[in-house]
């Protein structure tokens, strides 16, 4: 049952259209490090990469057919999403709270620069739910559903093996960078922002193997939840 989505991902993928415009956050991010200091330190500068992801969006979404199905969102997989995104969600959160407040001050970074970030600023009721679900909810349509589905359709042809191209590892990983790389996330978090990689990844695999969304975003609301309850009462 497991692979059942991917075949029919694949099959859904190779009559897709415009996927190459996924490259373009993919390339303004690159871009963005080979700016100047001064440069990179504007917002707009910093949020360059996805909002050319979501003009991308809008524009691959004008192209296709079936683009709930593509991007992951169809109505039936909303109690797997539920089930599979808190259970997620929560061993993340927990994982990565542990090392934000204990393997990170270990080696001597700094973590207190938290409660200065633009989401350590903005009230708890705001924050949660709130904020936090909307956050997870574009994030995870911009980096899994389009640009990790449309990188994985421009490299369905690369090779001969079906299991092979039901993993995408080049888009899998390309997407990873690009997500823990991010101009934003790597001038809010700092350092931390190493955690997005490995996230990354697993939302990737989950993706690539379920073809749900809503396990991602779910996933993701959920571990950052955890972690911003547990860590907003550390630094207090």
């Amino acid at each position: 049952m497991a692979t059942e989505p991917g075949l029919h991902a694949t099959s859904a993928q190779a009559e897709e259209r415009g996927a190459v415009l996924a490259l373009l956050p993919t390339a303004a991010t690159l871009d963005f490090y080979a700016l100047p200091a001064s440069l990179q330190e504007q917002p707009l500068v910093q949020f360059a990469p996805q909002i050319l992801a979501y003009l991308a969006l809008g524009l691959w979404a004008m192209r296709n057919r079936s683009i709930v199905s593509r991007l992951g969102l169809e109505k039936g997989n909303v109690w797997n999403g539920l089930r599979w995104g808190l259970l997620t969600g929560l061993l993340l959160g927990c994982l990565n709270t542990f090392v934000i407040l204990t393997v990170y001050p270990y080696l001597d970074y700094d973590i207190t620069f938290l409660k200065t970030t633009p989401h350590g600023r903005l009230p708890l009721l705001v924050m949660v739910p709130w904020f936090i679900c909307g956050i997870a909810l574009f994030v995870e349509l911009n980096f899994r559903g389009f640009l990790l589905g449309r990188l994985v359709a421009l490299e369905s042809g690369l090779w001969r093996s079906g299991s092979v191209q039901r993993l995408s590892p080049l888009a899998l990983i390309t997407c990873a960078l690009i997500f823990a790389f991010d101009p934003f996330m790597v001038n809010t978090f700092r350092h931390l922002h190493w955690i997005a990689l490995w996230d990354s990844l697993i939302w990737g695999i989950i993706w690539l193997r379920t073809r749900n969304l809503y396990i991602t975003i779910v996933a993701h609301t959920v571990e950052v939840m955890v972690m911003y309850l547990a860590v907003r009462a550390a630094l207090e």
